[in-house]
């Protein structure tokens, strides 16, 4: 398998573009401190970003999905522990599918 000097070229100009769109947003907000509100919008972006992204997987997956999902989240508002919300929601998912329900 060989390497077309189209597509390394096109490689390498996408490499440089993300690299240069990163980069050049840590530049920015060294030199020019955002507003409160947007520090604190970018703060909780990660989590809505990871929300919307498991959201449409959990509701093609069925109720049983989401009921698990709904158990992770219930046990990390109550306990703050990332490691029992993983063993909640994969407890739940086993239990609903071994109760055939899934």
């Amino acid at each position: 398998m060989t390497l077309r000097p189209d597509v390394l070229a096109a490689i390498l100009g996408m490499a440089l573009a993300s690299y240069l769109c990163r980069a050049g947003g840590y530049a920015i907000l060294r030199v020019i401190r955002p507003p409160p509100f947007v520090q604190a919008m970018l703060q909780h972006l990660p989590g809505c970003i990871f929300v919307a992204f498991l959201a449409p997987a959990l509701a093609g997956m069925g109720w049983p999905a989401v009921a698990a999902g709904a158990a992770v989240l219930l046990v990390q508002v109550r306990f703050g522990r990332l490691v029992l919300s993983i063993l909640a929601g994969v407890g739940a998912l086993w239990l609903l599918r071994l109760a055939g329900l899934g």
